[in-house]
């Protein structure tokens, strides 16, 4: 898949505030080769979480009370995959808008990319495509859904390259 580069994204947050990053997932696909994932944990504002956030990760406090802000990780790990780059999440709207939240909370520029959301494109949820598609998936850690989502990205890419036929790809 010659020229296919983009980013697949996803985070965790300690509650419900878009602001409060706890996990970093990013996966880097240039040429249609995965060539860096990134999986860091972050300490959101203050370290603080709320207890349903938990529940859903498994992420707590102490994981993160020694780990690097959102900001430094932007800087040393992420922004040169983002920014003008396609930046691709199982939700797009969620993932982005933690993304936009959480640069802003650090007073950092808003980067301009490209948008694309595989829960759009296949309409169904991660874990259940996850399954059908056979891709490893511990749900709800981010490099793991991260991971999931560039795999997905590559078959939608891959359908949008195929002769077209006529017939519709029964995998949609």
């Amino acid at each position: 898949m010659q020229g296919e580069s983009f980013t697949a994204i996803d985070f965790e947050t300690a509650q419900s505030n878009p602001n409060s990053i706890c996990q970093v997932g990013l996966v880097r696909v240039e040429n249609g080769e995965i060539i860096k994932k990134v999986d860091r944990l972050v300490r959101p504002p203050n370290n603080y979480y709320f207890y349903k956030n938990i529940e859903v990760h498994g992420i707590k406090p102490e994981d993160t009370e020694e780990s690097p802000t959102f900001d430094v990780v932007w800087h040393e790990e992420m922004k040169m995959f983002i920014i003008d780059e396609v930046v691709v999440a199982h939700n797009v709207q969620f993932d982005v808008s933690c993304l936009r939240h959480t640069l802003a909370y650090y007073d950092e520029v808003q980067p301009h990319f490209e948008e694309r959301c595989t829960r759009m494109i296949f309409r169904r949820g991660l874990k259940y495509l996850s399954k059908k598609y056979r891709i490893p998936l511990n749900h709800h850690d981010a490099l793991s859904d991260a991971h999931a989502c560039a795999q997905l990205y590559l078959k939608h890419i891959a359908h949008q390259n195929l002769p077209k036929t006529g017939s519709l790809f029964p995998d949609y």
